[in-house]
């Protein structure tokens, strides 16, 4: 990170980590700061508990956010880029087909044979697969 900042020319920020005691022993963190000597902070000291609630919190929304990037990539699919393909017709068309890739596949008279594709949906469908090559 240090670099980093250096790279942009912010070479006036100071940086610290923070890191768990001994056997991830919360409560014995340690504060490592470039060119400076470790702190160790007391057990209850609120400066402490500040730092101990920042780096919580930060975890926390970085867990939340790559949970829900890796949630979109498990239910994304090349249907979502259909135009009038909404959720439902989406779900009837997978649990028809089994697969994107299978749907991707069919024929505009295969594709009308699931419920809610009219006829211009299934050409629509088609084309949009057989279009992209």
């Amino acid at each position: 990170a240090h670099e980093v900042l250096e790279e942009l020319g912010l070479t006036d920020i100071n940086l610290a980590a923070v890191a768990k005691g001994p056997n991830r022993n919360a409560g014995r963190e340690r504060i490592y700061r470039k060119g400076k000597e470790t702190l160790l902070l007391e057990p209850r000291d609120p400066v402490l508990y500040c730092i101990q609630t920042l780096r919580d919190e930060a975890h926390r929304f970085a867990i939340g956010a790559h949970r829900t990037r890796r949630k979109k990539g498990f239910t994304a699919s090349p249907l979502d880029e259909v135009p009038g393909i909404g959720p439902t017709r989406k779900r009837a068309l997978l649990q028809h087909f089994g697969s994107a890739k299978a749907v991707s596949r069919a024929g505009v008279a295969d594709l009308e044979t699931v419920g809610g594709i009219s006829e211009q949906m299934a050409k629509t469908i088609y084309d949009f697969f057989h279009e992209r090559g």
